[in-house]
């Protein structure tokens, strides 16, 4: 729930109610719920709550977070956000406003039209985690912490914070993305978090390249991959939350940061501090956060959160909902060409005449070639003006100017295309569990007079 808006994840919501295995008859009152979301989208923060509690009854909220455990009850269900670590977490950060998924592991986006910087706030940045965020980054605290390279190297690293900042340092703008950006737009629906648009950030990073560590290590022939591993503390069960990695070559580009900074600023606790990687163009899995060791290894990574439908996708087009098997999964990568429109907001409400439409674009290991955007559904179509990026993986600033032509209701939409004449599609390619979406982005306005 948006904590200022009361707006509610429903398909997250049901998702989360689903897998937690909770009778069906829960489930069916969930779906006559969100029959009503039109009246609870109405009524305030707390009117919202108060709502959903009087509609199944005394002692819900008790019974969701036993459910679902302490920080699991989803966001639509909480008052506020209950857990220590992803309030501290907010606090520290200044993210006012953010709408949170859940609080354990701590996920949380903006909206599209906050995202309008260039280079995006710390403030303004999304937060995605596996597991929890590791006490040693809220304390700042470096004792004992090293980085690990080991496996097929010549000769394994122990390096510390002080040896990995007395390296050549390189500054770059980033986009980072999580893999599941968009996954509330997936018809049929999938599990897992339902973001919509707000799971990216440019940021600008600080760092050395990992390319340039793993030349010290010495890389043997047999090197093929590296596995990333954090210090974030797991929920439970799993030995480690994630453990993502990438093909040796992209290890070796040079845009491939170990990053000590985001902003110019040492990283937040919640970004990764002391350490982590950052792998442009990639699903934001692969950018590691609060990194202890990187292995190089002489075969595809298979740590958690790489194998079966984790972090993966068809190799082939799937039919909506169809059972795809794992053996016919691969591991998701760079993303595919993509846009975003920050201004205006969805919802807003505009006179007739010149209105100005801006947004970012992207597109993973290519570049972007031109955007465009309509008002008319697809009908007509207007070239937006393209900003050159900073430097490589960075985002792309666009603006047009469009005429609405009187009273009523409209779409904006926004395409773009790479370098390769990609464009993004106007219904979004179904997968599993919802990975890299990259449909036209349509923000729907209103003309009032």
């Amino acid at each position: 729930m948006d904590r200022k808006s009361g707006r509610l994840s429903w398909d997250g919501l049901r998702g989360r109610v689903q897998d937690a295995g909770a009778p069906p008859e829960a489930v069916d009152r969930l779906v006559e719920l969100e029959g009503r979301r039109k009246f609870f989208g109405q009524v305030g923060r707390g009117g919202a709550t108060l709502a959903m509690l009087g509609f199944f009854g005394a002692g819900t909220e008790a019974a969701m977070r036993g459910l679902f455990g302490r920080g699991l009850i989803p966001v639509a269900w909480a008052q506020e956000v209950t857990d220590d670590q992803a309030r501290q977490a907010l606090q520290e950060t200044g993210k006012e406003g953010i709408t949170v998924h859940n609080e354990r592991p701590l996920n949380a986006e903006f909206g599209a039209h906050e995202l309008a910087d260039e280079i995006t706030p710390i403030n303004r940045h999304f937060i995605r985690n596996n597991g929890l965020i590791p006490q040693r980054a809220f304390q700042q605290d470096l004792q004992g912490w090293a980085l690990e390279i080991d496996g097929e190297v010549n000769q394994p690293l122990k390096l510390t914070m002080e040896q990995i900042r007395n390296m050549p340092a390189r500054t770059i703008q980033a986009s980072l993305e999580c893999g599941g950006n968009g996954r509330s737009l997936f018809d049929p629906p999938v599990r897992g978090n339902q973001w919509r648009q707000g799971a990216i950030g440019c940021s600008e990073w600080t760092g050395v390249s990992l390319g340039d560590v793993l030349r010290e290590a010495g890389l043997r022939d047999s090197a093929v991959y590296t596995g990333h591993y954090g210090e974030d503390p797991p929920l439970a069960g799993d030995e480690v939350p994630i453990s993502r990695g990438v093909p040796i070559d992209k290890a070796m580009e040079e845009h491939t940061l170990l990053a000590y900074q985001m902003n110019g600023e040492d990283l937040p606790a919640v970004h990764g501090f002391p350490l982590r990687i950052v792998v442009p163009g990639w699903v934001g899995s692969c950018s590691q956060k609060w990194l202890t060791r990187i292995w190089v290894r002489d075969q595809e990574h298979d740590g958690p959160k790489m194998l079966g439908y984790s972090y993966r996708m068809p190799a082939y087009p799937v039919a909506p909902g169809e059972d795809v098997p794992e053996e016919d999964m691969e591991v998701a990568k760079d993303w595919p060409i993509k846009s975003m429109i920050t201004g205006p907001a969805e919802g807003s409400e505009h006179a007739a005449g010149a209105v100005t439409v801006t947004g970012h674009a992207w597109a993973g290991e290519h570049e972007v070639e031109r955007v465009e955007v309509s008002i008319d559904f697809g009908n007509t179509w207007t070239e937006a003006e393209l900003r050159d990026p900073a430097n490589k993986y960075a985002w792309q600033q666009f603006e047009a100017e469009v005429e609405l032509p009187g009273r009523g209701y409209y779409e904006i939409w926004a395409r773009a295309f790479d370098d390769e004449g990609n464009g993004q599609p106007f219904r979004q390619p179904w997968n599993p569990r919802g990975y890299m979406g990259n449909v036209v982005h349509r923000v729907p306005v209103r003309v009032t007079a």
